[in-house]
């Protein structure tokens, strides 16, 4: 029912930008919580950046001033521009979509590699 589809990933050097898009499926980008998460080799997965349906955003301490989380409701998609890339931002990148009951839904990833 409801399907989220990353893109976007790609290698970048060092201090580099990139935009990761979220397309949703099945349910609107404008009445849920979507979120961006990472996950790196042998680390756990942690949240990057969130915006809700108000449109408030929060994000990690890591990606404050670099990252900006954006919504395009008429194309129902969700977007992260990531700027001043560095190697330690490399992951795979995952899109979820969090309804006002609690089902949440996630997308297969993108990788994003940053490397000289």
């Amino acid at each position: 029912q409801v399907q989220l589809v990353e893109s976007g990933g790609d290698l970048v050097q060092p201090g580099g930008s990139l935009r990761l898009s979220c397309a949703a499926s099945g349910s609107r980008v404008s009445v849920n919580t979507m979120s961006w998460y990472r996950q790196a080799p042998e680390k756990q997965r942690e949240l990057v950046a969130t915006v809700t349906s108000g449109g408030s955003t929060n994000y990690a301490d890591s990606v404050k001033g670099r990252f900006t989380i954006s919504r395009d409701n008429a194309k129902n998609t969700v977007y992260l521009q990531m700027n001043s890339l560095k190697p330690e931002d490399t992951a795979v990148y995952y899109c979820k979509l969090r309804t006002l009951l609690g089902n949440s839904y996630w997308g297969q990833g993108t990788q994003v590699t940053v490397s000289s």
